[in-house]
């Protein structure tokens, strides 16, 4: 018989689920933060010769985040 120590048993079912919307909740507000202070600072990506980039991210960031909020609401 052989023990790894500190090994973590991977997640199933309901914690594995909102382990991943969280994730996703995560990324898309990481993801709104960075397109909004390269939107009004310049700072991340080059600023203005990207704005519709920047707004187009802005908006796949509210999908994602609407999306993961829809379904934690599913989850409960």
């Amino acid at each position: 018989m052989s023990a790894v120590i500190g090994s973590s048993v991977p997640q199933k079912g309901r914690a594995m689920e909102k382990g991943l919307i969280y994730g996703s909740l995560g990324v898309a507000a990481l993801m709104l933060l960075l397109f909004l202070i390269d939107l009004l600072a310049g700072f991340p990506f080059g600023g203005s010769p990207f704005a519709v980039v920047d707004v187009f991210g802005i908006i796949a960031a509210g999908v994602v985040g609407y999306l993961a909020y829809n379904a934690s609401k599913d989850l409960k």
